[in-house]
C-alpha cells in the first residue's frame, strides 16, 4: 500500500487506528520526537478546468509532527487542530520507512478500514441522491 493511500485511510476512518498503531510502536521503540506537534498555515493548489492551470484558492490551518525511530524521519500532517493524531501518523510513516515488523500486520486492518469509508461514502451519496431533484422543460 502507497504512503499517500494509508494515510488518506487514517485520517478520514476511525482515529483509534491510528493511536493503535502508534502506541504498539511506541510500546517496543525509542520514538524521538523531532518536532512537537505545531499550528502552520499551507496553501490548498485548485485546479481551473477551463485553461486547466493551477491556482492557490486560500489558506488552509494544519497540524505537523515529525519524529525519528530507528535513524528513519516520519512526517505527520493533517489538516486542523489535531495534535494527537499528527503525532500518531508521524509515528506510523517512521515505522514504514525504518521498516519495522509490525507494519507488516498492519495491512489487513487497514484494507479493512478502507472498505468500511467506502460503504460509508456510498451510503452518503444514495442518501444525497434521494434529494436529487429532477427538472424537466415543460411543454407549452
Amino acid at each position: 500500500m502507497k504512503r499517500r493511500q494509508r494515510t488518506e485511510i487514517l485520517i478520514q476512518g476511525d482515529s483509534q487506528l491510528a493511536q493503535q498503531f502508534a502506541e504498539s510502536i511506541m510500546e517496543t521503540y525509542e520514538c524521538r520526537e523531532i518536532l512537537a506537534p505545531q499550528y502552520g498555515l499551507t496553501m490548498i493548489k485548485m485546479r481551473e478546468t477551463a485553461k486547466n492551470s493551477l491556482f492557490y484558492i486560500g489558506e488552509v490551518l494544519i497540524t505537523e509532527a515529525k519524529v525519528e525511530i530507528n535513524n528513519r524521519i516520519g512526517i505527520g500532517i493533517v489538516v486542523g487542530m489535531k495534535d494527537e493524531l499528527a503525532k500518531h501518523l508521524a509515528i506510523i510513516d517512521a515505522a514504514y520507512k525504518a521498516d519495522l515488523p509490525e507494519t507488516t500486520t498492519w495491512e489487513v486492518q487497514l484494507i479493512k478500514a478502507e472498505k468500511q469509508i467506502t460503504k460509508e461514502l456510498a451510503k452518503k451519496q444514495a442518501e444525497l441522491f434521494e434529494t436529487k431533484v429532477s427538472f424537466e422543460t415543460m411543454e407549452v
